[in-house]
């Protein structure tokens, strides 16, 4: 993949996880060259690329669209945290010494301090930065890639549903592995990885759009260099411009 393709799956990515591209919103080549400024096979490589990651669907005759999973793939997305997580968890339960399960459990002491300050934004993305930590301690780069994209898949959930969670029990597991690791009960602490994701996937209600949809144009012009947003701006008045002139043509021969 060429750096220029991949610059532009990044910003899909960032513009997916943010909720500005949401589940369902098609991904025209044609549409997406005119922004980016770059041929058609630039942007289908950066589609490509999405897929790989569960982000977009490429469907036949019908183009690429930001990919819209349900709940049995929710499912199957948490049982696959839960495989990579075990892993860690038995590397981490012989090798991590003091520091990381220091470092482990001040990250949970933040989380708590989010929860009893109110803020549940910042508790939940405390939570998810909990188990990017603590595959990282495992210093198992590829355990870290699979999950990386696994967690990028969740952020495709989170643009579909409302959540119903109870942070301060997803915070007690936290703190209650860490703990079951420290004294070596690996089988207790992999139980209770297992039944902390099946909570979360719990707490999605499915099937309720809880974002606005916008076009690509709008969805992205915020992630351009700003030459490039500019001209898409001028593109986009240009067209406005014209369509108005076409409109009062058509109203004038009309009234003739």
């Amino acid at each position: 993949m060429s750096s220029r393709s991949q610059a532009i799956a990044d910003i899909l990515t960032r513009a997916i996880i943010e909720h500005r591209l949401v589940p369902g919103c098609k991904l025209g080549e044609r549409e997406l060259a005119e922004i980016f400024d770059v041929s058609r096979i630039v942007v289908r490589q950066a589609l490509i690329r999405l897929a790989d990651d569960g982000l977009a669907q490429i469907e036949r005759n019908r183009g690429a669209f930001v990919a819209r999973p349900g709940m049995q793939e929710a499912l199957e997305i948490y049982d696959a945290l839960t495989l990579v997580e075990q892993g860690v968890a038995a590397q981490l339960s012989d090798r991590l010494g003091p520091a990381g399960w220091a470092e482990l459990r001040q990250h949970v002491e933040r989380q708590r301090q989010a929860i009893a300050a109110g803020n549940d934004a910042l508790a939940d993305v405390l939570g998810q930065e909990f188990h990017t930590i603590f595959v990282r301690l495992s210093r198992n780069k590829v355990m870290q890639d699979i999950h990386a994209q696994l967690v990028r898949r969740t952020t495709l959930l989170r643009s579909l549903v409302t959540a119903d969670f109870d942070y301060c029990n997803l915070i007690d597991d936290h703190s209650r592995v860490i703990d079951l690791l420290e004294k070596g009960r690996l089988k207790q602490a992999m139980e209770l990885i297992d039944t902390h994701h099946r909570s979360v996937v719990r707490g999605y209600i499915m099937d309720r759009q809880v974002f606005p949809e916008l076009s690509p144009r709008e969805a992205l012009e915020p992630y351009l260099e700003p030459k490039a947003g500019e001209a898409l701006r001028t593109r986009r008045e240009t067209a406005q411009k014209s369509n108005g002139e076409a409109a009062k043509h058509r109203h004038s021969h009309t009234s003739k």
